[in-house]
C-alpha cells in the first residue's frame, strides 16, 4: 500500500530554511535568527512549551503540524517534534574567519572538511569544532554532504555559532589559508607522526577527508604536514568524525587557553518566558509560615525553579565547554564504508 502524499505547501518557502530539533532551535533564537514561525507537534507540545512560549513571547506565529508532515518537511524523523522556519543562512569568507580570530584576540583555528559524505558526520564535526574553539569551517561545494536539516541536528545547534565557508575549489582555498599564515595540517595514516607529536599550535587548518578515500591528492599537497592517529586495538580505522574529533582537541590541547563564556544574550532569552509559570511552578508546595524567633529561610538564585529557562540540557555530547575530552560520543556511529583513513 502507497503512503499518502503528504502536503508541506505554505510551511517552508524558497527563500526560507527549516532548523529541525529541540537543540538546534534553542542555539537558533540565542543566535538571534531571523524567525518565521514555529512547527511544532501537537503531541510533542507540553514536552516543548518553554521554546512555544518564548517564541509566543516574540509574536513569532505557531503552526501545529502532524509528525509525518514535519518529517517529510525535515527530511528525516529526528526533529523531536519541533522545527523552526528562518531566513536563508548567511555563509562567510576566508577574511571573516581570520576577522573572527582577531577579534577574540586567538590565533586562527579553522577545521576544513574534504568532501565527507554523511550528513551525521558533517554535523558531529560542526558540533565538536564549535566546542573546541575553531573560529569557522571550510568545505566544498561540491561532492560534500549537504548542510541539512539533519547536518543541523546533528551539530546540536553548534553551527549557529560558527563561521560557515563553502569554497567552490578547495585546494585553492588552503593555499590561501597558507598564504595569510595559517599552517596546514592534514590526516593520514602513513604520517611518521602522530598528532600529539605535533606542534599544532599558532594559527591552524586541521584538515579531515572524507568517509573511505581520506584526503585527495589535490587537497594533500597543499598540507604543510601530516599526522596520524595511534591505532593500539584490534581495530584499524575510525569514523571520521571521531578522528577529526580527536585531532580538534589535541590541537585545542596543544592551544590552551580559557572556555569562552556562553553569551549574554542566553541569560536574556531565559529572562523571557512569562513569569506565571515560574510563580505556577513555585506555588506546587507552599512553605510553611516562619517561626517569629527564627530568621526567614531566602532562597537563593541556585534553588530557585528553572522552569523559565529554555538553556539546553546535556545530552550526550560535550555541550559545556569544559576540559579536552575527545570520545566517540562527540560523533555519530558510522555507516558501512564511513571510515577515515587513520591507523597507525
Amino acid at each position: 500500500m502507497r503512503e499518502p502524499v503528504v502536503d508541506v505547501s505554505g510551511l517552508l518557502g524558497e527563500d526560507e530554511e527549516l532548523v529541525a530539533g529541540r537543540h538546534p532551535v534553542e542555539e537558533a533564537f540565542i543566535a538571534r535568527r531571523k524567525a518565521v514561525r514555529l512547527l511544532v507537534v501537537p503531541q510533542r507540545r507540553l514536552a516543548l512549551e518553554k521554546l512555544v512560549l518564548h517564541a509566543t513571547n516574540l509574536r513569532i506565529p505557531i503552526v501545529e503540524v502532524e509528525g509525518g508532515t514535519l518529517t517529510s518537511l525535515a527530511g528525516f524523523d529526528g526533529h523531536q517534534g519541533i522545527a523552526l522556519v528562518t531566513d536563508r543562512r548567511a555563509f562567510a569568507g576566508l577574511d571573516d574567519l581570520l576577522a573572527r580570530a582577531i577579534e577574540r584576540g586567538e590565533p586562527p583555528f579553522v577545521l576544513v572538511l574534504d568532501s565527507l559524505e554523511d550528513p551525521q558526520n558533517f554535523g558531529s564535526l560542526l558540533r565538536t569544532a564549535e566546542a573546541s574553539g575553531a573560529h569557522g569551517i571550510v568545505y566544498p561545494t561540491h561532492r560534500q554532504a549537504p548542510l541539512s536539516p539533519a547536518a543541523v541536528k546533528a551539530s546540536a545547534g553548534a553551527v549557529e555559532h560558527l563561521l560557515l565557508v563553502p569554497v567552490d575549489d578547495l585546494a585553492e582555498a588552503l593555499t590561501d589559508l597558507h598564504v595569510r599564515g595559517l599552517r596546514i595540517v592534514g590526516s593520514d595514516s602513513e604520517a611518521p607522526l602522530t598528532a600529539r607529536q605535533t606542534d599544532l599550535r599558532g594559527p591552524l587548518a586541521v584538515v579531515v577527508g572524507s568517509e573511505g578515500q581520506g584526503l585527495g591528492p589535490a587537497v594533500r599537497r597543499r598540507c604543510d604536514a601530516v599526522v596520524r592517529i595511534p591505532m593500539k586495538g584490534h581495530v584499524s580505522s575510525l569514523n571520521a568524525a571521531v578522528a577529526g574529533s580527536i585531532l580538534l582537541y589535541e590541537a585545542s590541547s596543544q592551544r590552551g587557553g580559557e572556555p569562552r563564556p556562553r553569551p549574554e544574550l542566553e541569560a536574556e532569552i531565559r529572562q523571557t518566558a512569562p513569569e506565571a509559570e515560574a510563580t505556577a511552578s513555585a506555588d506546587v508546595t507552599e512553605p510553611a509560615a516562619p517561626d517569629a524567633t527564627e530568621p526567614a529561610d531566602t532562597a537563593s538564585p541556585a534553588d530557585a525553579p528553572e522552569t523559565s529557562e529554555i538553556a539546553p540540557t546535556a545530552d550526550s555530547g560535550h555541550e559545556a565547554a569544559g576540559g579536552p575530552e575527545p570520545t566517540a560520543a562527540d560523533a555519530s556511529p558510522d555507516r558501512d564504508g564511513g571510515d577515515a583513513l587513520l591507523p597507525e
